[in-house]
C-alpha cells in the first residue's frame, strides 16, 4: 500500500515527538508550513501551553519570497522570546525535511539569538 506524502510527514513527527520535549526553561519550538504561510510557536509540554507563536500572515514585512518571509517568522519569534527571558529552545522540524522555509525559520531564531 503507498502511503501520501503527508502520511509519511506523520510518521515522522511521532518518531521525533518521542525524542524531544519542552520544558518552560527550553520549551519546544514547533514549525507548521502551509502553502502561502509559515507558523512557529513555543510550547511548553509540562503544562501542555503555547508560550508565544508568530507567523507570516501577522507580519507586516513578510510579503517578499516564502523563504524570507520564513526567516522574519524565525527573528520575530526570537525577539518575543528574548522579552520573555528564553536562551534556548528545543527544534521540532514537525516531520517536515529541514531545508527550505524549515532551515530558514531555524535560522533566523539563531540570528534572533536563540540557541537551537
Amino acid at each position: 500500500m503507498r502511503s501520501s506524502r503527508n502520511e509519511k510527514r506523520k510518521h515522522r513527527k511521532i518518531r521525533i515527538k518521542k525524542k524531544i520535549s519542552g520544558n518552560e526553561l527550553r520549551p519546544r519550538l514547533v514549525v507548521y508550513r502551509s502553502n502561502k504561510y509559515i507558523y512557529a510557536q513555543l510550547i511548553d509540554d509540562t503544562q501542555g501551553r503555547t508560550l508565544l507563536a508568530s507567523s507570516s500572515r501577522t507580519i507586516a514585512e513578510a510579503t517578499g519570497s516564502n523563504i524570507q518571509s520564513a526567516l522574519l517568522v524565525g527573528k520575530d519569534i526570537a525577539q518575543q522570546a528574548q522579552k520573555k527571558d528564553i536562551q534556548q529552545v528545543v527544534y521540532d522540524r514537525n516531520g517536515y525535511y529541514y531545508h527550505g522555509r524549515i532551515k530558514a525559520v531555524a535560522d533566523g531564531a539563531r540570528e534572533g539569538g536563540l540557541k537551537i
